[in-house]
């Protein structure tokens, strides 16, 4: 007798579903089924979908897939992970919101409901953001309400971006966590260091714990505009204090670099162009400007 994808609790799931204009719930057959070309995530963790798979051999799928008709075949829109499960189950059929839905919003759905996965890595997350972004014209603050992020949180996620493939890679890959990738960004203007700071962390199975105090503690080789001298005269950041500079960096979306002396520290904070610049100055003004006296 052929498998079917009906699940417990899936009865519970067809008012609603089937309630929304546009949409109905159907059981289709998985072969007719082919994944969103657009996909942002790129890897899929093996052991997670084969565990998946027994847990719908034995109870079957619980929450439909969804899916948008493409002729005679259906692109899949949002649960790409339960149908490779459902495949490697042996189900005949999976049961699917059918959504009459444009190749744009589509795609836009498909994406929020990645962004909104746990096991979505760092890089996927940022390149999600960042095509949402240019395939819809929007800005961060919208990008924002869509999601449901800050900007500030977008615009840390976005920055991954900026480091050398090298290091994307491995972020995708699982050889390094997002914490890390983070810490490399640390040294951002030098992508030889980062390379360098990637080997480390791999050969020797680094924590990201200390891959931030060894990216703090400043390149191997000295740059060109700081001597030995001057890289002997820094003191390391203490973590208290590197936590205010992430506090400082979240609430106004930039980069923030700290540096401890013997005597005294220096906050940097970067910006990309004026309007950027501007865009961090209004936020300083809105949280510290004080009021006008009458």
């Amino acid at each position: 007798m052929a498998k079917t994808g009906l699940g417990r609790g899936l009865d519970v799931l067809i008012g609603s579903a089937a309630a929304l204009e546009g949409q109905r719930l159907e059981e289709i057959s998985v072969s007719e089924i082919k994944p969103n070309s657009r996909q942002p995530r790129k890897n899929f963790d093996e052991d997670s979908i084969e565990q998946m798979a027994r847990s719908i051999e034995a109870f079957g799928v619980v929450q439909p897939v969804v899916v948008r008709p493409t002729g005679a075949a259906y692109e899949l829109i949002a649960g790409e992970r339960r149908w490779r499960a459902a495949q490697k189950a042996g189900l005949d059929k999976i049961p699917a919101v059918i959504r009459e839905s444009t190749e744009t919003s589509s795609l836009e759905m498909a994406l929020i409901e990645n962004i909104h996965r746990a096991d979505l890595n760092g890089i996927e997350e940022a390149e999600a953001f960042q095509q949402l972004l240019e395939d819809f014209g929007i800005t961060h603050e919208e990008l924002s309400k869509r999601v449901g992020k800050s900007r500030a949180s977008i615009s840390n996620s976005l920055r991954l971006l900026q480091l050398p493939p090298v290091v994307r890679e491995a972020v995708v890959d699982g050889r390094i966590s997002t914490g890390h990738a983070r810490a490399l960004l640390a040294w951002q203007e030098n992508p030889d260091e980062q390379t360098l700071l990637l080997e480390k962390i791999c050969t020797e199975a680094l924590s990201v714990r200390q891959t931030e105090d060894l990216a703090r503690r400043g390149p191997t080789t000295p740059g060109p505009e700081e001597s030995p001298k001057a890289l002997k005269a820094k003191v390391p950041v203490p973590e208290e204090v590197q936590k205010e500079a992430e506090k400082i960096s979240d609430m106004l979306g930039a980069r923030v670099k700290v540096t401890m002396g013997k005597r005294k520290g220096r906050v940097v904070i970067e910006f990309q162009d004026i309007d950027d610049l501007k865009r961090i100055s209004s936020v300083l003004d809105a949280r510290y400007g004080s009021d006008e006296e009458d």
